[in-house]
């Protein structure tokens, strides 16, 4: 997948902030003007995903700060945890608060006042989204490739991209269904149906949250680079004229464009320290030079059986614990 620029997350971000901070003001004016208990769900569903861009565009910020004492690899890994958080408040605000309504509105239906002010809200909501949503759709297909949607999303380091087009994505779905429970209530004098279709996109935004929040979540407590960059990354080691093997390689994916790297090689034998400090420092310059988003990366001598030997153990130590007793 191509990498995306710092500059291109927030663009991305600050679209879906603005949107989504018009639509909310006007849905919940609409929602007054109306009753609608769908169109009230949809301006809570618009709120929280405004407070998600603000968190999206703090992470962002402290993502880039540069390695600490504190933290010496950086705080790339920040970013995850308000994508993270974002996933937490689309499920427990947004979806709660959208069903909560409209079970209440099941038990205790009310007539619904003037629909012309929710058609309008609703439509102008849609045009506003779909501004957005185009925007993030624009830039997750360029970098996806030729993967399939779902593999690209599971595969992406950069949460804050999928984070947006899925939360649009979602608010699409729910000004489609608040425009349906509207219809049919006015249709059919059945005021319940503004009440299923506010359940209808709580199950939509919980849906949304878990989806993020799983996806999130890898990315949160550590997940490996993508296949392709730790094999170039043995290819270069490997190609070294001072390397006899490349062993293996161990990844941690810091944030978007940061990548924790430490390679096992196994050198010649018969060479000084100096020759050996000399391959190193090549092996370092080839391989950021093919990969500036690795940030960290250590060489470690180790013969081709040690190696082999410690993957074992650990590979071992992880089978016992998932082992039942």
């Amino acid at each position: 997948m191509a990498r995306r620029s710092h500059a291109a997350r927030k663009r991305i971000v600050y679209a879906a902030l603005a949107g989504n901070l018009a639509i909310a003001v006007t849905k919940f004016v609409a929602a007054s003007i109306s009753g609608s208990s769908a169109m009230f769900s949809e301006g809570v569903h618009s709120l929280v995903d405004t407070g998600n861009e603000l968190l999206l565009l703090y992470g962002l910020r402290r993502s880039v700060e540069p390695p600490s004492p504190e933290h010496p690899l950086g705080h790339g890994r920040e970013l995850y945890f308000w994508n993270f958080v974002v996933a937490l408040l689309v499920f427990a605000v947004g979806a709660g608060v959208s069903m909560f309504q409209g079970i209440s509105h099941l038990h205790h239906p009310q007539p619904m006042g003037s629909a012309t002010a929710a058609y309008v809200v609703l439509a102008v909501s849609f045009l506003f989204e779909g501004a957005s949503w185009r925007i993030a759709y624009n830039e997750f297909r360029h970098s996806k490739g030729d993967l399939s949607w779902v593999v690209a999303i599971r595969r992406s380091k950069d949460s804050t991209t999928f984070t947006v087009l899925l939360e649009d994505s979602a608010a699409l779905v729910g000004i489609v269904i608040a425009f349906a429970g509207v219809l049919a209530s006015r249709l059919t004098g059945v005021h319940e149906y503004d009440g299923i279709a506010s359940i209808l996109i709580g199950v939509v935004l919980a849906v949304t949250a878990i989806v993020l929040a799983k996806e999130t979540k890898g990315l949160l407590i550590g997940e490996q680079a993508l296949p392709e960059i730790r094999k170039s990354v043995l290819e270069i080691a490997g190609a070294d004229k001072g390397i006899d093997h490349a062993n293996g390689v161990i990844t941690a994916q810091m944030g978007p464009n940061r990548i924790f790297c430490a390679l096992s090689a196994e050198f010649h034998d018969g060479q000084s320290t100096r020759e050996i400090e000399l391959c190193i420092n090549r092996i370092e310059r080839r391989i950021k030079a093919a990969h500036p988003e690795i940030a960290t990366l250590f060489v470690k001598p180790q013969t081709k059986e040690t190696w082999q030997k410690r993957r074992a153990a650990l590979e071992d130590a992880e089978h016992e614990d998932v082992t039942p007793a």
